[in-house]
């Protein structure tokens, strides 16, 4: 496409910004096109200008997807040319923005903090290239002469996820003087990302970027030290099983060492449970409930069923409730702005009932134990009664096990709350993530066709409004926990591959989740497949394919 110069692009909101002319001007920066069939190309690919594109900013969920994906591209190019030796690694998402590390350019090297010479020197790079407004480029390389020249460069990250990709031809993307493998639509150039900050922090470097409610200037940052253990302890896990990203796990299953990396996986998940029953054993006073919470597809279920058999072990006896057990008839869910069932509001779970059970259990009374019929969307009483004995606990599994609402009348030291998440230490390579949210979509993709009977439209058209009642009513009380487990296994996208692949290519162009499902099909190509009777019973990861040995 012909460019425009920086006079004409300014008034158009975005520097060097070409884009359909069947859209009118946007007031924000445009990140990429949606084109009539639904996919999203870059605006220099000669599809962005054909009939019934669309323009998509940062206000877009993919628009910004295409920001943060563009951003880790400029900063690595910045790396590349202020610091020379050095490698940017983006290792995971932070809020509005990206938290990576710096390390030296041969095979292996270990991250280490940045110097606040070398912060300095990559933000006024960053700077440079925005000012330059560069071009990013897309073409068409064959596949030995895009390997030859990723090696040169020293780019071990792109020479190891091509170890296993035999493509005649491949995607790249220039920008600069870095190349890179295309992991999707790219901002058409560096003008279009000015809106940023940088900065140290808890060891490596912070590129915060604007939120979707305000593309233009940059979301305030709001540190989360808890959500920042969660990520190192799992790099640390990365370092036990030497894995920690798309091309080394590939390379296990390449060397038949994958066994070994799936057993070590499941057994650092083993121990965790462990540490977490011997918190709650040597509380004092001794809780009487243990609430897990988490977002959706975290595994809050299998978490619940293998905490309670570590507190088994130590004596206890838990008796185990589900929050989704309590929800309401399908008449009776609420809806949310765009007019579907809202299942993340806390009135589509009967709160009244459950905390009326709760206080029964913990007064000794018994109660015959509720259920829910997803398929049928209906609740009823099953013929089991539980009963809770003097020394015996209540676990209780749910997405609002945090909220105080739950707990109304229960002594704040009787509970012993715990929060779970699922953030994978993966990356494709080291400057594009993997998104801890699509790894959960692609958990719920898979379970929700199994075991509730939703095709991939149903659960892609519903994520929205997921995500939406996580901000609302999940992460916002993460603060309640009194620890935290990530139940992310580095492993599983290679397993959820064969599923996924088939439910997601069921989308067609036209079809409005077309977009997200070629950007999880896209995704998940990176990954060698995995078979799944590798997969222990007992494994989290059993609760999305099924065949666990654990009784839901």
């Amino acid at each position: 496409m012909k460019r425009r110069d920086a006079k004409n692009a300014k008034k158009r909101g975005a520097a060097g910004t070409p884009r359909p002319r069947t859209e009118p001007a946007p007031a924000w920066p445009a990140m990429a096109a949606v084109g009539s069939g639904g996919e999203i190309v870059s605006l220099n690919d000669p599809g962005a200008s054909a009939p019934g594109t669309r323009v998509l900013t940062a206000a877009d969920p993919d628009g910004w997807l295409v920001l943060r994906r563009s951003a880790c591209l400029l900063a690595a190019t910045a790396a590349r040319d202020a610091l020379p030796g050095r490698v940017l690694k983006i290792r995971h998402s932070l809020g509005c923005g990206v938290w990576a590390t710096l390390r030296d350019a041969r095979p292996g090297a270990p991250d280490r903090a940045p110097t606040a010479r070398e912060a300095a020197a990559l933000e006024a790079r960053m700077r440079e290239l925005v000012s330059a407004d560069l071009p990013i480029v897309e073409e068409r390389m064959d596949y030995q002469g895009a390997l030859a020249l990723f090696a040169a460069a020293g780019q071990h990250d792109k020479v190891g996820l091509l170890r296993h990709v035999n493509d005649p031809s491949l995607r790249i993307v220039r920008c600069g003087s870095f190349l890179d493998l295309r992991q999707g639509a790219l901002a058409p150039s560096t003008g279009a990302l000015g809106a940023f900050s940088f900065f140290r922090h808890a060891g490596g470097l912070v590129i915060q970027l604007p939120s979707q409610d305000d593309p233009l200037s940059v979301a305030p940052f709001r540190p989360q030290p808890a959500l920042m253990a969660i990520h190192r302890e799992h790099a640390r896990w990365g370092d036990v099983l030497g894995v920690h990203s798309v091309g080394e796990l590939n390379q296990a299953v390449a060397d038949r060492r994958i066994a070994e990396v799936i057993e070590m996986s499941e057994a650092l998940h083993d121990k965790c449970f462990s540490r977490l029953a011997d918190q709650i054993a040597a509380r004092r006073p001794r809780p009487r409930l243990v609430l897990i919470a988490g977002p959706s597809s975290a595994g809050k279920t299998t978490s619940c069923r293998r905490l309670s058999l570590h507190l088994r072990v130590l004596g206890l006896r838990p008796v185990q409730l589900s929050t989704d057990d309590y929800f309401v008839a399908e008449k009776d869910d609420p809806v949310g702005p765009d007019g579907k069932p809202d299942y993340e509001d806390i009135r589509a779970v009967d709160v009244k009932a459950l905390r009326a059970d709760m206080a029964a259990l913990l007064e000794g009374r018994e109660i015959r134990r509720r259920t829910y019929d997803f398929r049928t969307k209906t609740p009823s009483r099953t013929g089991e009664t539980l009963r809770l004995g003097p020394d015996d606990i209540i676990c209780l599994e749910g997405i609002h096990g945090l909220n105080p609402a739950l707990c109304e009348g229960i002594p704040r030291e009787a509970t012993f709350k715990i929060y779970l998440s699922a953030l994978t230490q993966l990356v494709i390579d080291d400057n594009n993530l993997l998104s801890t949210s699509d790894n959960r979509l692609v958990r719920r993709l898979v379970r929700d066709n199994a075991f509730r009977g939703h095709d991939a439209r149903r659960t892609l058209s519903l994520w929205p409004s997921v995500r939406r009642g996580e901000e609302k009513w999940i992460f916002p009380y993460q603060g309640e926990a009194d620890a935290s487990f990530n139940s992310s296994l580095d492993y599983e996208l290679a397993v959820l591959r064969p599923f996924a692949t088939a439910l997601l290519s069921e989308i067609k162009p036209g079809e409005p989740e077309y977009a997200t499902a070629r950007r999880l099909l896209d995704v998940l190509a990176n990954f060698t497949p995995i078979p799944p009777f590798g997969v222990p019973p007992d494994s989290i990861l059993r609760e999305t394919i099924g065949g666990s040995s654990v009784r839901y």
